[in-house]
Protein backbone atom coordinates (compact mmCIF):
# COMPACT_ATOMS: atom_id res chain seq x y z
CA UNK A 1 0.00 0.00 0.00
CA UNK A 2 1.24 3.49 -1.19
CA UNK A 3 1.66 5.92 1.57
CA UNK A 4 -0.98 8.63 1.50
CA UNK A 5 -0.21 12.23 -0.10
CA UNK A 6 1.44 14.59 2.51
CA UNK A 7 -0.67 16.95 4.61
CA UNK A 8 1.12 20.29 3.03
CA UNK A 9 -0.09 18.64 0.35
CA UNK A 10 -3.44 18.67 1.17
CA UNK A 11 -3.80 21.91 2.82
CA UNK A 12 -2.41 23.73 -0.90
CA UNK A 13 -5.64 21.49 -2.18
CA UNK A 14 -7.72 23.21 0.26
CA UNK A 15 -6.17 26.45 -0.23
CA UNK A 16 -7.01 26.38 -4.10
CA UNK A 17 -10.45 24.37 -3.78
CA UNK A 18 -11.79 27.33 -0.72
CA UNK A 19 -11.92 30.12 -3.60
CA UNK A 20 -14.84 28.13 -5.56
CA UNK A 21 -16.38 26.37 -2.75
CA UNK A 22 -19.91 26.17 -2.54
CA UNK A 23 -22.80 26.03 0.21
CA UNK A 24 -21.87 25.79 4.16
CA UNK A 25 -21.52 27.06 7.81
CA UNK A 26 -20.13 27.59 10.48
CA UNK A 27 -19.97 24.36 12.43
CA UNK A 28 -17.63 21.26 13.01
CA UNK A 29 -14.28 20.24 12.14
CA UNK A 30 -14.28 16.58 12.50
CA UNK A 31 -11.00 14.33 12.95
CA UNK A 32 -10.52 11.26 11.34
CA UNK A 33 -10.55 8.88 14.54
CA UNK A 34 -13.27 6.15 15.27
CA UNK A 35 -13.36 4.56 19.14
CA UNK A 36 -14.80 0.56 19.28
CA UNK A 37 -17.90 0.19 20.94
CA UNK A 38 -18.22 4.06 20.97
CA UNK A 39 -21.97 5.38 21.85
CA UNK A 40 -22.38 9.36 21.94
CA UNK A 41 -25.03 11.84 22.25
CA UNK A 42 -24.44 15.70 20.33
CA UNK A 43 -26.12 18.81 20.75
CA UNK A 44 -24.17 21.46 18.69
CA UNK A 45 -25.46 25.02 18.16
CA UNK A 46 -24.44 27.99 16.02
CA UNK A 47 -26.27 31.67 16.12
CA UNK A 48 -25.36 33.91 13.29
CA UNK A 49 -25.56 37.71 14.32
CA UNK A 50 -25.65 40.70 12.83
CA UNK A 51 -25.64 43.68 15.38
CA UNK A 52 -26.45 46.22 12.45
CA UNK A 53 -30.03 45.23 12.11
CA UNK A 54 -29.99 42.21 10.57
CA UNK A 55 -32.05 38.91 12.15
CA UNK A 56 -30.01 36.43 13.77
CA UNK A 57 -30.68 32.96 12.94
CA UNK A 58 -29.88 30.30 15.39
CA UNK A 59 -29.37 26.55 14.17
CA UNK A 60 -28.77 23.24 16.26
CA UNK A 61 -28.00 19.66 16.21
CA UNK A 62 -29.40 17.09 18.45
CA UNK A 63 -27.99 13.55 17.03
CA UNK A 64 -26.94 10.13 18.17
CA UNK A 65 -24.53 8.12 17.12
CA UNK A 66 -22.72 4.68 17.55
CA UNK A 67 -19.59 2.76 16.26
CA UNK A 68 -20.24 0.35 13.69
CA UNK A 69 -16.91 -1.46 14.23
CA UNK A 70 -13.24 -0.32 14.55
CA UNK A 71 -13.04 1.94 11.55
CA UNK A 72 -16.76 2.40 10.74
CA UNK A 73 -18.99 5.69 13.08
CA UNK A 74 -22.41 5.84 11.88
CA UNK A 75 -24.46 9.40 13.64
CA UNK A 76 -28.23 10.68 13.21
CA UNK A 77 -29.06 13.92 13.58
CA UNK A 78 -32.34 16.10 13.66
CA UNK A 79 -31.64 19.96 12.45
CA UNK A 80 -33.52 22.86 13.80
CA UNK A 81 -33.72 26.27 12.93
CA UNK A 82 -34.94 29.90 13.88
CA UNK A 83 -34.78 33.55 13.31
CA UNK A 84 -34.63 36.11 15.48
CA UNK A 85 -38.28 36.13 16.81
CA UNK A 86 -39.65 32.92 16.49
CA UNK A 87 -39.99 29.57 17.81
CA UNK A 88 -37.52 26.91 16.71
CA UNK A 89 -38.81 24.45 14.20
CA UNK A 90 -37.78 21.38 12.87
CA UNK A 91 -35.38 21.83 9.62
CA UNK A 92 -34.30 18.65 7.95
CA UNK A 93 -32.68 15.42 8.92
CA UNK A 94 -29.06 14.14 8.78
CA UNK A 95 -27.03 10.84 8.50
CA UNK A 96 -23.47 10.68 8.40
CA UNK A 97 -20.94 7.46 8.09
CA UNK A 98 -17.31 8.11 9.10
CA UNK A 99 -14.61 5.94 7.81
CA UNK A 100 -11.43 6.36 9.30
CA UNK A 101 -8.80 5.18 6.56
CA UNK A 102 -5.51 4.95 8.16
CA UNK A 103 -4.43 3.71 12.02
CA UNK A 104 -2.98 6.93 14.17
CA UNK A 105 0.31 7.17 13.67
CA UNK A 106 0.30 4.30 10.67
CA UNK A 107 1.59 7.20 8.45
CA UNK A 108 2.66 11.00 9.18
CA UNK A 109 -1.00 12.26 8.72
CA UNK A 110 -4.38 10.88 9.58
CA UNK A 111 -6.82 10.12 7.34
CA UNK A 112 -10.44 9.34 7.25
CA UNK A 113 -13.88 10.03 5.00
CA UNK A 114 -16.94 11.63 5.73
CA UNK A 115 -20.17 10.75 3.91
CA UNK A 116 -23.54 12.79 4.50
CA UNK A 117 -27.03 12.94 3.35
CA UNK A 118 -29.58 15.62 4.17
CA UNK A 119 -33.43 15.92 3.64
CA UNK A 120 -35.02 19.11 3.90
CA UNK A 121 -38.70 18.97 5.89
CA UNK A 122 -41.16 20.19 3.54
CA UNK A 123 -39.14 20.87 0.59
CA UNK A 124 -37.75 18.62 -2.18
CA UNK A 125 -34.44 19.69 -1.71
CA UNK A 126 -32.01 16.61 -1.09
CA UNK A 127 -28.33 17.07 -0.54
CA UNK A 128 -25.45 14.37 -0.19
CA UNK A 129 -22.09 15.26 0.78
CA UNK A 130 -18.27 13.46 1.24
CA UNK A 131 -15.46 14.79 2.66
CA UNK A 132 -12.09 13.99 2.77
CA UNK A 133 -10.51 14.14 6.55
CA UNK A 134 -6.82 14.45 7.27
CA UNK A 135 -5.00 15.20 10.64
CA UNK A 136 -1.43 16.17 11.35
CA UNK A 137 0.57 16.25 14.68
CA UNK A 138 3.41 18.65 15.20
CA UNK A 139 4.17 18.29 18.88
CA UNK A 140 1.87 19.99 20.99
CA UNK A 141 -0.09 21.30 17.73
CA UNK A 142 -2.50 19.51 15.75
CA UNK A 143 -3.69 20.81 12.37
CA UNK A 144 -7.01 19.16 11.31
CA UNK A 145 -8.36 19.86 7.10
CA UNK A 146 -12.10 18.80 5.85
CA UNK A 147 -12.35 19.33 2.47
CA UNK A 148 -16.42 18.56 1.09
CA UNK A 149 -17.79 17.86 -2.45
CA UNK A 150 -21.42 18.79 -1.90
CA UNK A 151 -24.27 17.93 -4.41
CA UNK A 152 -27.89 19.46 -4.11
CA UNK A 153 -30.57 18.57 -6.50
CA UNK A 154 -34.48 18.34 -5.94
CA UNK A 155 -37.97 19.97 -7.14
CA UNK A 156 -37.42 23.09 -4.70
CA UNK A 157 -33.52 23.89 -5.74
CA UNK A 158 -31.55 23.94 -8.98
CA UNK A 159 -29.02 21.13 -8.93
CA UNK A 160 -25.63 22.35 -7.63
CA UNK A 161 -22.17 20.67 -7.22
CA UNK A 162 -20.50 22.90 -4.84
CA UNK A 163 -17.25 22.82 -2.52
CA UNK A 164 -16.20 23.61 0.92
CA UNK A 165 -13.53 23.57 3.46
CA UNK A 166 -12.91 23.43 6.93
CA UNK A 167 -9.71 23.96 8.86
CA UNK A 168 -8.72 23.79 12.83
CA UNK A 169 -5.28 24.20 14.20
CA UNK A 170 -5.64 23.15 17.56
CA UNK A 171 -3.00 23.24 21.01
CA UNK A 172 -2.85 20.85 23.53
CA UNK A 173 -2.11 22.79 26.43
CA UNK A 174 -4.32 20.25 28.94
CA UNK A 175 -6.81 17.45 28.43
CA UNK A 176 -9.35 20.19 29.71
CA UNK A 177 -8.22 22.89 27.59
CA UNK A 178 -6.96 23.42 24.03
CA UNK A 179 -7.24 27.20 22.72
CA UNK A 180 -7.03 27.00 18.59
CA UNK A 181 -8.11 28.71 15.89
CA UNK A 182 -10.33 27.81 12.90
CA UNK A 183 -11.67 28.21 9.36
CA UNK A 184 -14.53 28.55 6.95
CA UNK A 185 -14.86 28.72 3.28
CA UNK A 186 -17.66 28.44 0.63
CA UNK A 187 -19.47 30.18 -1.45
CA UNK A 188 -21.77 31.89 1.22
CA UNK A 189 -19.48 31.73 4.41
CA UNK A 190 -15.96 32.81 4.96
CA UNK A 191 -14.75 33.43 8.41
CA UNK A 192 -12.04 32.66 11.05
CA UNK A 193 -11.81 33.22 14.42
CA UNK A 194 -10.65 31.77 17.78
CA UNK A 195 -12.27 28.31 19.50
CA UNK A 196 -11.30 26.56 22.74
CA UNK A 197 -12.32 22.96 23.52
CA UNK A 198 -11.47 20.43 26.16
CA UNK A 199 -12.72 17.01 27.63
CA UNK A 200 -14.22 16.46 30.81
CA UNK A 201 -13.64 12.98 31.97
CA UNK A 202 -16.51 11.57 34.11
CA UNK A 203 -15.25 7.83 34.73
CA UNK A 204 -14.90 4.62 32.74
CA UNK A 205 -15.92 5.27 29.05
CA UNK A 206 -17.93 8.47 29.94
CA UNK A 207 -16.93 11.57 29.25
CA UNK A 208 -17.76 15.40 27.83
CA UNK A 209 -16.15 17.08 25.28
CA UNK A 210 -17.20 20.53 24.76
CA UNK A 211 -15.81 23.45 22.22
CA UNK A 212 -16.94 26.69 21.96
CA UNK A 213 -15.79 29.84 19.49
CA UNK A 214 -16.61 32.83 17.60
CA UNK A 215 -16.01 33.17 14.13
CA UNK A 216 -15.15 36.79 12.11
CA UNK A 217 -16.31 37.72 8.27
CA UNK A 218 -13.48 37.43 5.52
CA UNK A 219 -16.31 38.86 3.19
CA UNK A 220 -18.87 41.27 2.83
CA UNK A 221 -21.52 38.46 2.84
CA UNK A 222 -20.87 36.55 5.88
CA UNK A 223 -22.76 37.21 9.47
CA UNK A 224 -20.60 40.00 11.35
CA UNK A 225 -20.15 37.10 14.18
CA UNK A 226 -20.68 33.64 14.03
CA UNK A 227 -20.56 31.50 17.71
CA UNK A 228 -20.84 27.86 18.35
CA UNK A 229 -21.33 26.02 21.19
CA UNK A 230 -21.10 22.03 21.11
CA UNK A 231 -21.56 19.22 23.54
CA UNK A 232 -20.83 15.69 22.97
CA UNK A 233 -21.56 12.68 25.30
CA UNK A 234 -19.76 9.69 25.50
CA UNK A 235 -20.61 6.55 26.91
Amino acid sequence: MSQPIKFSSLLLLLSSSAAFAGTTSVDRVYDPYVQPLEREIEFRNVLEHDPFGGNDVWKTRFGYGQSLSERLFLEFYVVGEKEQGEAIEEDSYEIELKWQLTEQGEYSSDWGLLFEFEDELGQDVLEAAVTLIGLKEYNRFIFTGNLSAIIEWGGDINDEFETAFAGQSRYRLSQSFEPGLELYQSETTSAFGPVFSGVVKLGGRKRLTWETGILFPLDDETANQTYKINFDFEF
